[in-house]
C-alpha cells in the first residue's frame, strides 16, 4: 500500500526502534507516553497522510521507546471522525504501527456511562462493540496483502488479553468493570432516548472513537486489548449537564490507576 510506504520511509529518518506493541492514548490519557524511555517524538504533522489531531487533550505525536521492558509505539492522541476526518483516515495509523512491527494493540478511550451500576472513574475491560458510526474503515478496494476482504470480529477484543488485564487488575487491587462499548460519531453527546436505546441493545458504554481502529486491527490479525475510562455517566442518567472538562478532569483523576493498569499489563505480554 503505497501511502503506508511512503510514511515508512519518513520514518526512517526520525526512530530505528522496532516497537512490539501498540498504545492508543484516549483523551486525557497521554501522560502515560511520558513514562516511555530513550523515545523518539514524531508529531503527526512531520509524516506524509497524516493530518492534524485538534481535540484537546490529544498532544498529536507517536512516541516510541521503552516501557516496562518492551519497546513500544504510542499514539499520544487520535483521530476522530467528528474533526472531519473519514473513517479510512482515522484507522491509517494502526496499519503504520503495524509496518512498524506490532503484534499487539492496547486501545484506550474516555466514554460515557451507561450500565447503571458503573460509575465515573471506573475502568470497563472492552469485550465486544457496536458499530454505530455509520460505516467501516474498510469500505472501498481491499488490499489483500493488509487483510482479507471480510474479516471476522468474533475476537476483535482478544480474551487472552483480557484475561491477562483482570490479573493484573487484581494483583494492583483496581476494580475494573467488563462490558460492551457502542461508537457514536458526534461530536454532540447523545439525548436521553439514544441512551436508553443504547441500553436495550447491550451497550454498556458509549464514546465517539475505538472501533474504527480495532475494526483495522482485526483486518491485520492483530490482538486488541480495549480500555475505556468512564469519565462520566451518559445522557439522562444523572441530572446534570455533560462537559468535556468532565472527561478530563476525571481522566486525570485515575490516571494513577490507568498507569499502573496499563504497565502491569504490558509486563504481561
Amino acid at each position: 500500500m503505497k501511502p503506508i510506504k511512503e510514511v515508512m520511509d519518513k520514518l526512517r529518518h526520525y526512530t530505528n526502534q522496532k516497537p512490539h506493541i501498540g498504545l492508543i492514548l484516549g483523551s486525557g490519557l497521554g501522560d502515560l507516553a511520558e513514562e516511555i524511555a530513550d523515545a523518539d517524538r514524531i508529531p503527526y504533522h512531520s509524516l506524509p497522510h497524516f493530518p492534524e489531531s485538534t481535540v484537546k487533550g490529544h498532544k498529536g505525536q507517536f512516541v516510541i521507546g521503552e516501557l516496562e521492558g518492551k519497546t513500544v509505539v504510542a499514539m499520544q492522541g487520535r483521530y476522530h471522525h467528528y474533526e472531519g476526518y473519514s473513517l479510512a483516515q482515522v484507522a491509517f495509523p494502526v496499519y503504520v504501527m503495524k509496518a512498524m512491527g506490532i503484534e499487539k494493540l492496547i486501545v484506550t478511550n474516555a466514554c460515557g456511562g451507561i450500565n447503571t451500576s458503573f460509575q465515573p472513574g471506573d475502568l470497563m475491560l472492552i469485550n465486544d462493540h457496536i458499530n454505530m458510526l455509520g460505516g467501516s474503515p474498510l469500505i472501498g478496494p481491499n488490499e489483500d496483502e493488509l487483510g482479507p476482504r471480510f474479516p471476522d470480529m468474533s475476537h476483535a477484543y482478544s480474551p487472552a488479553l483480557i484475561h491477562t488485564a483482570k490479573q493484573a487488575a487484581s494483583t494492583l487491587n483496581i476494580h475494573v468493570q467488563e462490558g460492551v462499548y457502542l461508537a457514536t460519531h458526534g461530536p454532540q453527546y447523545e439525548t436521553p432516548a439514544e441512551i436508553r436505546m443504547m441500553r436495550v441493545m447491550g451497550a454498556d458504554a458509549v464514546g465517539m472513537s475505538t472501533v474504527p481502529e480495532v475494526t483495522a486491527a482485526s483486518h491485520l490479525g492483530l490482538d486488541v486489548l480495549g480500555i475505556s475510562c468512564i469519565t462520566n455517566m451518559a445522557c439522562g442518567i444523572l441530572d446534570q449537564p455533560l462537559s468535556h472538562k468532565e472527561v478530563i478532569e476525571t481522566a486525570d483523576r485515575v490516571k494513577a490507576d490507568f498507569t499502573s493498569l496499563i504497565k502491569s499489563i504490558i509486563r504481561s505480554i
